[in-house]
């Protein structure tokens, strides 16, 4: 644990800056509702009449005037990318940070093999997830309580912890491919990692408009995750979301094989 404890603190700027950044979006957004409710059913009809991108964040779906809609279309938007891109980026230091910084060949004269470095690194990269995801529901719950429990019912409550777990396996999935990338690299590929959730979000976005790039739904967590959807249907697609955590079992265990066998650099 000494390791997974040393991950944690060494992360802990970072996991308060992104949180703060992402949660306080999230609170200031759902604090201003209660100001933007007169006008936001006007909002709502110009929204519902802009064709595919309506489609694409859906829009058409779901009304912005109501405190569910504007969570599900806009405040959920914010923590999706902003979690996923914390994710990433975490995920793809863990444990390429140490060949970089030439902290390798230290690390490994102590008593820990390269299976426990590996999986202290990884918990310690899922507990930071998990952190954010704290941190952020905590800054959102401060928002709807300034803003009044007007619209939070119990059927909000639950949908809200379903769209919350939705989005942890989402930023674990996102998380752990990073931490392979992390563990096929000798330096830190931040830009590469935070470019790639962005692209994901991008494909989830393709194949909810273009019928013929409809597959890509089993590619991007995105998808599972998404708020509307689950607001709207009640559910998560079990199907992506399977994928997804076949995903993120099978990334998390290719970083053990590819580490313990790399020729590390000093």
């Amino acid at each position: 644990m000494t390791l997974f404890i040393h991950e944690l603190k060494l992360n802990g700027k970072a996991l308060l800056i992104w949180s703060l950044c992402a949660g306080f979006t999230c609170f200031g957004c759902i604090w201003l509702f209660a100001g933007l409710r007169d006008s936001m059913e006007q909002m709502a009809r110009a929204y519902g009449q802009m064709g595919a991108f309506s489609t694409a964040l859906g829009l058409d779906r779901i009304s912005v005037s109501t405190m569910e809609g504007f969570f599900a279309t806009e405040v959920a938007l914010v923590f999706a990318i902003g979690g996923a891109m914390f994710a990433a980026m975490t995920g793809a230091c863990m444990l390429s940070r140490e060949e970089e910084g030439h902290t390798s060949e230290f690390l490994n004269t102590l008593p820990f093999g390269r299976g426990r470095i590996v999986a202290e690194k990884y918990f310690s990269m899922a507990a930071l997830i998990l952190f954010f995801s704290l941190l952020c529901i905590l800054w959102e719950m401060a928002g709807f309580a300034l803003a009044g429990t007007d619209g939070f019912s119990e059927d909000f409550a639950r949908r809200f912890l379903l769209f919350h777990t939705a989005q942890l396996l989402m930023h674990l999935e996102v998380g752990s491919l990073c931490f392979l990338l992390s563990a096929l690299c000798r330096k830190k590929q931040v830009g590469a990692a935070l470019g790639f959730a962005l692209l994901l979000y991008v494909m989830d976005l393709m194949c909810r408009i273009v019928p013929d790039l409809e597959n890509l739904k089993y590619v991007t967590p995105y998808y599972f995750s998404n708020a509307t959807d689950i607001f709207t249907a009640g559910g998560i697609e079990t199907g992506p979301a399977g994928i997804g955590a076949l995903a993120t079992g099978a990334a998390a265990a290719a970083a053990f094989v590819v580490y313990r066998r790399r020729d590390l650099g000093a």
